[in-house]
Formats: structure tokens, C-alpha cells, sequence
């Protein structure tokens, strides 16, 4: 009888986890291996830190796989450093795992350490645990002292921007969840933008120097404008019709009926910033040579809250806030 393979262990995991990454960073005096990293912060520059959890069955479907899982995993992340236009440069990693699956592991890997590599984030450290399956991410990020962009810093007059697409993460979600009849084609195009996100790193740091306030859209552009407004002691119009949308959430919905998926659903993990357009002119040439659609949704108002204009004129308040954990 042949001897069944090893369950790897603990180490073995962190082990696999640092050989397979691609990334050496100047600023990691020292890695995985010892009880803790040392990381180096230039001079001139600030360290931007965050922290996401995503858990099976709330983030992403049972049948999510691996690879996707810790694409997304990080990818939420660097969406917030993103937000602060701060650039990535390391990250910690703790998995939750009912078991130790290698096959599991080196999927979830590659999908991992594939977006590491792409925005050149060294993996710093981390730990694993038996238990539910759940991913946290700490992802560390430099930006030069006093350019960090704010949710509180938007001012009346300023126009509100987004950045690609909204809606098609929760086209998607509808989809899995039986809500929403889609074909092949629209499936995998929903689908890529749920599982597989853009964080908007490079737009972030392009923005840090133009835009007076901005938020990654997590929850629903409608809650994470909401948090800008709220902090920003301000309120600001929405011009529904302008709001960016695919050709494949086009073809899906029939607009006329409502507009809740692009204003409230979750996990577009764009960036809604906003920018006074008089004080830079010409910033949107500075962000051409990205490649990254920017669309203007609305301006920021002195009158507190956030208002709708609707395509027929009208002028509505919101009914739905976006997603919450705990609602």
C-alpha cells in the first residue's frame, strides 16, 4: 500500500507562500522567516496601511476558486491604498483553512502572488491557522509626506468622478444568486469584474496631487460617496445618466425601470473622487496616457445629504445605502 502524501504544515504553507512570490522590495530589510518583517520608510514619504478580511460565503460563493480567491483577496487592498494614492510596496497575509489542501494552496497562490507581482508588492509576512475559511490582508503602501487624498477634504463646487464601469460585480452577484437570467458571454463578463477587480493603483497616484477628496467603491457608490459627503460636511447631486455602465450591464437591464444595481451595489472597486476643475484645467490630459475611463457623475453641493437627478428631470433621495455587514 503506497504511503498517502504529507498534509503540509504550517511552515510548509509559509514556506510555499515566500518561494513562489517574484517580488524582492528595497524597502523589506527583512521578510518571512523571523518573528516579525522590518520594513524601511524613505525619507520624505508616510506609511499608508490596510487591512481587509474577505470570509467564504459573504466575499465570494462557495464555488469561487482558489485563484480568484487570492487575486481578490489582495486586490481589495490595494484598492484602498489606491483610494489614499499611496504606492504598494508589501503585504501580510493570514490564512484561515479548514485544511491544509495543497493543490488548494498553490492555486491560491498563483492567483495571489500574480497580482503581487503585478503592482510589485513583496509578501512581508503572515500566518495560518486552522478554521472557517477566511482570507486577512494587510497591505502597506509609501506616499510622500502630506499627499495622502482624504474622504473629509471635498469642497463645494467640486466635481465628482469615477473611475471604469459600475454595476457589473453586482450584475454578477444577481447572477450566482438566480436573480438575474444571463447568458454565456454576459456571465463571464460579470463574473471577471466580481472575481477579478482592477484595483485603481496607478489612477491613485496620478490623482494625488489633483483630486481634493477620495474613496474606492466597496459597499455601492451610493454609501462610499455617502462617506465623503458625511466627512466632508457636505452634499453633492448625482446626474443618474451619466453614470458609466458596460455594454453588457446595457444589454442585461432595462434602465428605465431604476438605476439601483450601479448606484448600490458592492464590489466595483473603482474610485469616486472629486476635483476642482477650475483650480487643474487640464488634469484629466495628465491621467489620458492610463488608459483608465473617467467619467464626471456630479458635483458636490453646500446643501448636506445626496440627491438624484433622474433622467426624466426629477430629483429623488436615495433609497438604498449599499451593502452593510451588520444591517
Amino acid at each position: 500500500v503506497l504511503d498517502e502524501p504529507a498534509m503540509p504544515t504550517e511552515f510548509d504553507i509559509i514556506r510555499q507562500l515566500a518561494e513562489g512570490q517574484r517580488v524582492s522590495r528595497k524597502e523589506i530589510r527583512l521578510g518571512i522567516g523571523d518573528d516579525a518583517a522590518v520594513l524601511d520608510i524613505p525619507d520624505g514619504y508616510e506609511l499608508v496601511i490596510s487591512t481587509d478580511t474577505i470570509n467564504q460565503g459573504v466575499h465570494f460563493p462557495d464555488d469561487t476558486t482558489p485563484s480568484d480567491i487570492g487575486y481578490k483577496s489582495l486586490a481589495v487592498n490595494l484598492s484602498d491604498l489606491a483610494a489614499m494614492g499611496a504606492e504598494p510596496f508589501a503585504v501580510n497575509l493570514s490564512l484561515s483553512l479548514p485544511d491544509a489542501d495543497a493543490s488548494w494552496l498553490e492555486e491560491f497562490a498563483d492567483g495571489f502572488l500574480s497580482l503581487a507581482s503585478q503592482h510589485r508588492v513583496q509578501l512581508a509576512g503572515g500566518d495560518t491557522t486552522r478554521g472557517p475559511l477566511s482570507i486577512s490582508v494587510t497591505v502597506m503602501g509609501l506616499v510622500p509626506v502630506s499627499k495622502a487624498m482624504r474622504r473629509s477634504t471635498a469642497k463645494t463646487g467640486d466635481s465628482v468622478y469615477v473611475t471604469g464601469t459600475l454595476g457589473d460585480a453586482g450584475a454578477a452577484l444577481m447572477g450566482k444568486l438566480g436573480e438575474l437570467k444571463l447568458n454565456g458571454p454576459q456571465d463571464r463578463a460579470f463574473s471577471g469584474r466580481f472575481n477579478r477587480p482592477q484595483p485603481r493603483v496607478e489612477a491613485g497616484i496620478a490623482l494625488r496631487n489633483i483630486a481634493s477628496s477620495c474613496i474606492d467603491i466597496s459597499d455601492g457608490l451610493v454609501a462610499d460617496l455617502g462617506h465623503i459627503l458625511e466627512q466632508s460636511h457636505a452634499g453633492a447631486m448625482v446626474y443618474v445618466d451619466q453614470l458609466p455602465l458596460s455594454d453588457s450591464f446595457r444589454e442585461v437591464f432595462d434602465l428605465a425601470g431604476g438605476w439601483t444595481v450601479p448606484l448600490a451595489s458592492g464590489d466595483d472597486y473603482e474610485l469616486c473622487f472629486t476635483v476642482s476643475d477650475k483650480d487643474h484645467p487640464d488634469w484629466q490630459n495628465e491621467l489620458a496616457s492610463l488608459g483608465i475611463p473617467i467619467t464626471c457623475i456630479g458635483m458636490i453641493e453646500s446643501q448636506q445629504g445626496l440627491r438624484l437627478l433622474m433622467p426624466d428631470g426629477s430629483v429623488e433621495t436615495p433609497t438604498h445605502r449599499g451593502y452593510e455587514h451588520f444591517s
